[in-house]
């Protein structure tokens, strides 16, 4: 298994021969190697036809929410709080939205996932607060938003982190458009020291 994270919620996956994508978004080079790319909701720092357009193959296949419904691409669409099998593979859909903000409303249905491959889950949560759903989750790999504005920042991430206490923790959303660089390393430093925390996101160029 091999992890990358590229800008805001840019994720991939690598597992065995499966290559999964979420929300790729600035992705600067041709891979052209994806089976899967999961969109977690429609802004342009999720849903980056471009870099989509550089991870693309021949039988690629999007998850998306029914906000892109109508996109034009091979593609599954999804509803909050379901289960789904794929090839060798499932995921869970998780409900993802602002409590005390307007930039993700709840009634959008836009989503987070929870994917199982090979007995380890990994929860990538989209742009989502502390929400009642979130708090419910267990995983082994955590990919949490911390860049507040849009999102639950560093203090209630962290916060949510040692609650939840997955085995590994990877921060994203943070770097780029909205929270310091620095954020990584802080909220590295004050996880709880029994919970695996990995920083992938570097200064921009």
């Amino acid at each position: 298994m091999k992890i990358s994270v590229f800008r805001q919620s840019s994720i991939k996956i690598e597992d065995n021969n499966l290559v999964i994508y979420f929300d790729p978004y600035k992705i600067t080079e041709d891979f052209h190697d994806a089976d899967y790319i999961f969109i977690t909701h429609e802004h342009y720092d999720h849903y980056d036809e471009e870099a989509i357009n550089k991870l693309l193959k021949d039988n690629t296949k999007l998850i998306v929410p029914e906000c892109l419904k109508n996109i034009n691409y091979e593609k599954i669409v999804v509803k909050p709080d379901e289960s789904y099998n794929l090839d060798g593979f499932s995921f869970k859909t998780v409900r993802a939205y602002n409590i005390d903000k307007t930039y993700h409303p709840r009634d959008k249905d836009y989503v987070g996932y929870i994917v199982n491959l090979n007995n380890i889950s990994y929860y990538i949560m989209g742009d989502t607060d502390v929400t009642e759903e979130v708090k419910k989750i267990k995983c082994d790999i955590l990919f949490v938003p911390i860049g507040g504005v849009y999102t639950m920042d560093m203090m209630e991430a962290l916060e949510y982190v040692n609650e939840v206490k997955p085995k590994k923790v990877i921060p994203i959303h943070y770097g780029s458009i909205v929270g310091d660089i620095s954020l990584g390393e802080k909220f590295k430093d004050l996880v709880n020291k029994d919970i695996e925390v990995e920083i992938y996101i570097e200064e921009e160029k």
